[in-house]
């Protein structure tokens, strides 16, 4: 997808599921609001539970408590879906707390 009025496709590799995330709209955000069974926590970088890593595209960011990411990690794009805004279209697998949820297979008739 080409940007469009500031918004990105946010692509989960694990699932082969996407969303579009819009302008000024953290990738938290946008995958709340696409699927209905994202665990969240406190959706403001303190928790860790949304943590991804970032395969393929740009984004800028915002702090997350170094409790949950490294300066490591982040250097290798493992950043929290809460505090990072797509300046391109990403793609991102899901890590830590959030993979059980997000990566589980679909139940029949779901």
């Amino acid at each position: 997808m080409t940007e469009v009025d500031g918004a990105h496709t946010v692509m989960i590799l694990d699932t082969g599921e996407s969303c579009v995330c819009k302008g000024n709209e953290s990738v938290l955000h946008a995958l709340v609001r696409a699927r209905k069974r994202i665990p969240t926590g406190c959706r403001g970088g303190g928790c860790g539970v949304c943590k991804v890593e970032v395969v393929a595209g740009s984004y800028s960011k915002r702090a997350m408590s170094r409790a949950h990411v490294s300066e490591t990690e982040e250097a290798e794009r493992r950043v929290l879906a809460c505090c990072i805004y797509p300046t391109a279209d990403l793609q991102l697998r899901i890590i830590g707390k959030l993979q059980r949820a997000v990566c589980r297979p679909k139940q029949a008739g779901a």
